[in-house]
């Protein structure tokens, strides 16, 4: 039984020294070169449009606040 358990282990650690090691530093360095490249255009162009998006957002929220505010005083304390 220790035997069969020795071998597995063995087998185990040839699999993962041969395959999923070279893979996983593989992906972890690839990782790492886009992180120092910094963001695309395209990335760049898109965090734009949802900035964009956000303060458009923000002033719409702002005027339905003004007039629930105006309509309903209380409509805060019911949330």
């Amino acid at each position: 039984m220790e035997e069969l358990f020795v071998i597995l282990t063995g087998t185990s650690l040839i699999i993962f020294t041969l395959m999923v090691a070279p893979i996983w530093l593989i992906l972890h360095y690839r990782s790492k070169k886009q992180l120092s490249q910094g963001l695309s255009e395209t990335e760049v162009h898109t965090l734009q449009d949802l900035a964009a998006k956000e303060e458009q957002m923000s002033e719409r929220i702002k005027t339905l606040e003004a007039i629930l505010d105006a309509e309903a005083p209380n409509w805060r304390e019911r949330a």
